[in-house]
C-alpha cells in the first residue's frame, strides 16, 4: 500500500481547507524567515558599528586611567607595546586623549579630543568613513580637525571654518591654538557626536606638550581567533596594562546581542505556535470527517500503525509544499533585503545605548536565517499533528 500516493489524494479531497493549511504554513515561514534576516542584519550590523567605529575588539589603557581619565595618566612606550601586539598578529593603534573648550564665532562648548595616527587607525577602525562633510584628517595638515556632527552644529559651523580650542597641557601650562575644520562627521556615536575633535597625533601631542606615549590602544583580534583567547593573549603580552574586551566596555549592547537569539527563537514559536493552532483543527477535521473511512480500511487489514502514518503523511505532503512555497518566496525577499534594504533617512539619526545605526536597515542572507525559522516549523506542526494522527 503506497501511503505517499494516498496521502497526496487524501490532501486535495478537500482543496480549500488544504490551501488554507498550506497558505497559514508558508506566510508564517516567509515572515520569520524575512524577519529573521533583517534581526540578525541589525543585530551584526550593530555590532561592526561598535568595533569598526569607535571600540575595536579590545581595548588597552594605562592601569588607573578608566577610572580616573586624566591626560597625566598614559602608556609611556605605547609604540612598543604595538610592536608586540603585531609580532602576534594583532592590528594596534594608539588613541591620544583628553578634554578642553573649542570657539567658534560667538558660541563655545565643551569637547573631547581626539589625537590618531592617521595611516595606522585606518586599519583598526573605519570611522574615516562616516565623513559626512569636507575630508577625513591628512597626516601632511597639522592644522585641521574634524568635529562631531552635534557638536558642529552647537558651534554654527561649517567646512573651512575657524575653531579655537583651550585646554590645559600635560605639563599643567594653559595649551590653546587655532585650527581649521576640515571635516564633519555623520553619526557615530553619541559621544563622538556631542563633542567630539579629531585631530593628527603630532599637533595632539605639539599642543599636549605631550612627547610620546598613549592614553588608549584600539586593538583587532587575529583573523578567527575567539574574543575570549585574544583578549588573554593580550593580557599576557602586556603586563601592568589594563586590558578590557568591547563586550566589557559596552555590557548593554553585549548582552542584548547575547540574548537576542533566544528573543528571536521565542518569536518565531508564538507565530508558529499560532499556525500550529490552525494545522491541528484542520488535521483533528480531516480525521472526524474520515472515521467510517479509517474504520472500512482497518476493518479490511490497515493496521493502526497504518493509520498513523497515513495522517502524518498526510501532514507532511502540507508541509513539503509550505515549505517549497515559502522558501521559493523568501529567497528573493530576503535578496532584496540585503541588497537595497529599509531606508530609515526619515526617521533622523538612529541610535542604540549611544551608538549610531545605519540610516539603511539591511538584512544578512544566511543559512541560519532558513534554517531556524525552517526547524521551528516543522517541531511545532510535528507536534501539532500528534494528536489527531493518535486519534485516527
Amino acid at each position: 500500500m503506497n501511503i505517499v500516493k494516498m496521502a497526496w489524494r487524501n490532501v486535495w479531497r478537500n482543496k480549500r481547507r488544504s490551501l488554507v493549511t498550506i497558505a497559514a504554513m508558508a506566510f508564517a515561514l516567509l515572515v520569520t524567515i524575512l524577519y529573521s534576516g533583517l534581526a540578525t542584519g541589525m543585530l551584526h550590523g550593530l555590532e561592526r558599528n561598535v568595533l569598526e567605529m569607535e571600540l575595536g575588539d579590545i581595548q588597552v589603557f594605562a592601569e588607573g586611567y578608566r577610572d580616573k581619565p586624566q591626560i597625566y595618566s598614559s602608556m609611556a612606550d605605547s609604540s612598543a607595546l604595538i610592536k608586540k601586539l603585531e609580532g602576534e598578529g594583532y592590528r594596534a593603534s594608539q588613541r591620544l586623549l583628553a578634554v578642553g573648550l573649542a570657539a567658534a564665532k560667538d558660541q563655545s562648548a565643551g569637547v573631547s579630543f581626539r589625537g590618531v595616527e592617521v595611516e595606522r587607525d585606518a586599519t583598526v577602525t573605519k570611522v574615516q568613513t562616516k565623513v559626512a562633510h569636507g575630508k577625513w584628517l591628512d597626516a601632511k595638515d597639522a592644522a585641521g580637525v574634524v568635529l562631531g556632527r552635534r557638536l558642529a552644529k552647537t558651534l554654527n559651523v561649517k567646512v573651512g571654518d575657524e575653531l579655537v580650542v583651550l585646554t590645559q597641557a600635560s605639563d599643567g601650562s594653559m595649551a590653546n591654538e587655532l585650527y581649521k575644520i576640515r571635516g564633519i562627521l555623520g553619526g557615530v556615536s553619541a559621544e563622538v557626536d556631542r563633542a567630539g575633535v579629531y585631530l593628527n597625533a603630532a599637533a595632539f601631542r605639539e599642543l599636549m606638550v605631550m612627547p610620546q606615549g598613549a592614553h588608549q590602544l584600539i586593538v583587532r583580534r587575529p583573523l578567527g581567533m575567539d574574543l575570549v583567547l585574544a583578549a588573554a593573549l593580550a593580557v599576557k603580552l602586556l603586563p601592568g596594562q589594563d586590558v578590557q574586551t568591547w563586550k566589557a566596555l559596552m555590557p548593554t549592547i553585549a548582552s542584548m546581542m547575547e540574548n537576542s537569539t533566544a528573543m528571536l527563537y521565542t518569536m518565531f514559536f508564538i507565530i508558529y505556535i499560532a499556525i500550529g493552532l490552525v494545522i491541528l483543527n484542520a488535521m483533528l477535521m480531516a480525521v472526524f470527517e474520515r472515521i467510517r473511512e479509517f474504520g472500512v480500511l482497518k476493518a479490511i487489514g490497515m493496521g493502526p500503525g497504518t493509520v498513523f502514518s497515513l495522517v502524518i503523511a498526510e501532514c507532511v505532503v502540507q508541509v513539503g509544499i509550505a515549505l517549497t512555497v515559502g522558501i521559493g518566496l523568501s529567497l528573493p525577499g530576503v535578496w532584496y533585503l540585503k541588497e537595497y534594504g529599509i531606508d530609515l533617512g526619515g526617521m533622523g539619526n538612529l541610535e542604540v545605548h549611544g551608538m549610531s545605526w545605519d540610516m539603511v536597515w539591511r538584512a544578512e542572507l544566511s543559512v541560519a536565517a532558513f534554517t531556524g525559522p525552517i526547524m521551528i516549523m516543522l517541531t511545532v506542526v510535528f507536534l501539532a499533528v500528534l494528536y489527531p494522527a493518535i486519534k485516527a
